[in-house]
């Protein structure tokens, strides 16, 4: 069967996003925590400011830039700080599931600040999600272990923060412009790093800095713009059903690639994370329900999810 470019864009995503957390372990061997946050950024930002030109990307608004300055913040600066530093103890493809709650934190953000419908679905989903998260981070039985899981699950929570922030900038902007801006805020909120980055890449193994600079190019920037191509011809919830696939690719790559085996405890979190996000993402059906029920079914106006 022939797949569409919007297949493929998704595709790409799955595969480069998934790929971004084994890739982290092998850049931590050279750069560390920090070292590694500023090179990924100031190399996705380079990247993402050459073709923003021909992107059509816009200058933001004065008075938009507070907004940005805490987006970059939240789901760059934070984010990147605290997978990196957990991705120290925590293999890959452990990291990987932790981080797929996400949307399940997401929603509750949402629901908390933005005054979106917090159903049952969404409670006991994210629930479910947070335990699976939770379990995965007490079955190290290592002290150093549980800690950098819960700096992963830290990592997750900065990054949902980041997708319930940016809805008002998405009145306004492009999904690939307010990616831009982030990533943008995100690199100079990180400048006090850039010294010791500097120092370390000069010192850095060949195939931790080539770990790094792919990193920024492809699971960032080039991540964002395949996205933001899928996410404009498809609703947000299809888009973003794809992303299941992220923790089974990276656990498959961290397999071929580090020869990472994980823990059937760390897998069954992970299931039942997915699980929850899943429950989270689950849409009732008015119009079949009502028939069900013998009543004429009626259009019901849907919102599209943003």
């Amino acid at each position: 069967m022939k797949l569409d470019r919007t297949s493929l864009a998704l595709a790409a995503t799955v595969l480069l996003w998934a790929s971004a957390f084994p890739a982290i372990r092998v850049a931590l061997d050279g750069y560390g925590a920090g070292g590694l946050s500023f090179v990924r950024l100031a190399v996705a930002s380079l990247a993402l400011a050459v073709v923003a030109p021909l992107l059509k990307v816009r200058r933001p608004r004065g008075r938009d830039l507070p907004r940005i300055a805490l987006v970059g913040a939240s789901g760059m600066s934070a984010y990147q700080l605290l997978l990196n530093w957990g991705e120290i103890h925590v293999p890959a493809g452990t990291a990987s599931l932790i981080v797929a709650v996400v949307p399940a934190i997401s929603a509750l953000l949402a629901a908390a600040f933005l005054g979106e419908r917090l159903t049952l679905a969404v409670v006991a989903g994210s629930a479910v999600a947070l335990g699976g998260a939770a379990l995965i981070a007490v079955a190290g039985g290592d002290t150093r272990y549980t800690v950098a899981a819960w700096a992963v699950l830290a990592a997750a929570v900065a990054q949902a923060g980041y997708h319930f922030a940016i809805k008002p900038l998405l009145r306004r902007y492009t999904g690939l412009e307010v990616a831009c801006y982030a990533m943008w805020a995100g690199t100079v909120l990180l400048l006090p790093l850039a010294p010791g980055a500097v120092r370390t890449a000069l010192n850095a193994p060949v195939d931790a800095t080539l770990a790094a600079v792919y990193l920024g190019v492809l699971p960032s920037a080039a991540g964002f713009v395949v996205w933001g191509h899928a996410v404009a011809r498809l609703t947000v919830t299809a888009a973003t059903a794809t992303l299941y696939l992220v923790p089974v690719v990276a656990l498959a790559v961290a397999g071929v690639w580090l020869g990472e085996r994980p823990r059937p405890v760390e897998l069954l979190g992970g299931l039942i994370g997915i699980a929850g996000v899943a429950l989270v993402n689950r849409r009732p059906r008015p119009e079949r329900a009502r028939t069900a029920a013998g009543t004429s079914p009626r259009a019901v106006p849907t919102r599209r999810r943003s």
